[in-house]
């Protein structure tokens, strides 16, 4: 099998496979399972291992392989007991001052939460200087796992300084949109905010309340956030599946 498949803007150039050809063959047969999987449409049943097999003249070792790349990259979804489907779009979150209620509501999508911890905490050097505390100073701790449709997509941490925002605790539903408890109740205003995204593998704790394999690649996303007068409202660390989420961020020249 040596059909490259055509060139597309949104993929990569040769769909990955140099112009020698040499690749390993279960990449050849990623390729074109994925160009399978974009005519299938999402929902649909994959074919079975031995037709695959058969159809791309490989072993089913092989296959697995090809298909086991697609599940991590969020183009299959395996159901125990059921099969292996075309898995839905990622999910898109911008990259900006949008709440994680905001933007899943924008795609159609109920969010949701479930809450893990509610705490309150001595700030440690790191949060101390992000949050301009003393360290020591009171914060207080919201970690909860994000939900869109019921399916779990997400894990994120929260810390915010109880001397600022000393009745949170009691105004905020903790199941509830953090930004809108913010703004509505206690009248902060948003201006901007420093974001750092990287990839990560989630902790087996992690991996455990997401419900997703440890050895799945996550999008870990730290940020501190700034009312209109410089001062830190908030620091959060939140982890998100990548095979369901992407993000997405409008850049501007400077002027």
């Amino acid at each position: 099998m040596n059909r490259v498949p055509p060139h597309r803007a949104d993929r990569p150039v040769r769909a990955g496979i140099p112009e020698h050809g040499r690749v390993p063959r279960y990449y050849a047969v990623k390729a074109e399972l994925f160009d399978l999987v974009e005519n299938l449409g999402e929902g649909t049943v994959l074919p079975s291992e031995r037709e695959l097999a058969e159809r791309f003249s490989v072993s089913r070792v092989t296959l697995r392989q090809a298909v086991s790349e697609l599940v991590l990259e969020g183009k299959l979804l395996r159901r125990q007991g059921s099969g292996t489907f075309v898995a839905p779009p990622k999910l898109v979150q911008p990259l900006s001052l949008v709440s994680y209620t905001e933007g899943m509501r924008r795609q159609g999508v109920e969010p949701n939460r479930t809450v893990i911890t509610v705490e309150e905490l001595g700030a440690d050097e790191g949060l101390a200087r992000d949050l301009v505390l003393e360290p020591g100073d009171p914060i207080v701790h919201l970690e909860r796992v994000l939900l869109a449709d019921d399916e779990r997509i997400g894990l994120e941490s929260t810390y915010l300084s109880l001397g600022r925002f000393p009745d949170l605790l009691e105004k905020l539903d903790p199941a509830g949109s953090l930004y809108a408890c913010l703004t509505e109740r206690l009248g902060v205003r948003f201006a901007e905010a420093e974001e750092r995204v990287e990839t990560v593998l989630a902790t087996p704790r992690e991996a455990l309340l997401i419900g997703t394999n440890p050895a799945l690649p996550m999008l870990l996303l730290h940020r501190v956030s700034y009312d209109v007068d410089g001062h830190p409202i908030e620091r959060a660390r939140s982890l998100y599946r990548g095979d369901r989420f992407s993000f997405v961020a409008r850049l501007h020249a400077d002027r």
